[in-house]
């Protein structure tokens, strides 16, 4: 019996330790995943005195909270103060808001142009995806609905490297400037969020899913008021 034993034993032990450095392996993925997506991006990441020379089609400013006024959130707001600042000092006489504009009550790109509108931005230099319900989403439309090919991105450091990432894979010339202009409570949160959604946007890019929504071209250099579904004062 003893005999019989051992190899089982010896068996088990094999098929344990399988298991435990298969786990180990898959707890690694993600942060070698989550690394290779920054390091392969970090050289698009430039300051706002650089972007100045870029001459992109247009500056994307991507979409983040709106309070229940409909005013931007704090996250946001840096976005669009770096987007606009951006604007006038001339890296791009165009904007792109895109964001989540999926349900009547929630609107965050009519927000957003009203924000440039106020300060300064010629309403037909401001186009809206209203559809641009994620980062992977907003990168496939500003290339097949709105003909971008050289871009900007404006958005939070933590969040650029995603950003720039499918938008290279995408084929896109791409640069981005951060709109870190504050610290954001929960921050901790989401860099430990954002690691996940740079597994499944490394993979997203791979298989290229269509978008919720395509539609009818939509060429960025026309006029931003096409995109309009209100009146702005």
């Amino acid at each position: 019996m003893d005999a019989e034993k051992k190899p089982k034993n010896k068996r088990m032990r094999f098929i344990l330790g399988l298991i435990l450095v298969l786990l180990a392996a898959m707890g690694t993925i993600p942060f070698l995943i989550s690394g290779y997506v920054k390091q392969s991006t970090q050289k698009y990441i430039i300051s706002a005195a650089q972007a100045k020379s870029v001459n992109a089609d247009c500056i994307i400013i991507l979409g983040a909270g709106v309070k229940k006024d409909g005013k931007p959130m704090d996250m946001l707001k840096d976005r669009l103060v770096r987007g606009v600042a951006l604007y006038h000092a001339g890296a791009s006489d165009t904007l792109l808001m895109s964001g989540d504009h999926g349900r009547k009550n929630y609107d965050e790109v009519n927000a957003m142009k009203q924000y440039a509108i106020d300060n300064q931005v010629l309403s037909e230099h401001v186009f809206m995806d209203h559809a641009g319900f994620s980062t992977y989403e907003t990168m496939y439309r500003a290339k097949e609905i709105f003909g971008v090919k050289k871009v900007l991105i404006v958005t939070q450091n933590y969040h650029l490297y995603r950003a720039l990432y499918i938008a290279k894979a995408m084929g896109l010339e791409a640069y981005g400037v951060s709109s870190d202009l504050h610290t954001y409570a929960g921050q901790g949160f989401r860099d430990k969020r954002e690691i996940l959604a740079r597994v499944k946007d490394f993979f997203s890019v791979i298989f290229m899913p269509k978008p919720t929504y395509l539609g009818d071209s939509i060429p960025i250099n026309g006029n931003g008021d096409q995109t309009n579904d209100k009146v702005f004062s």
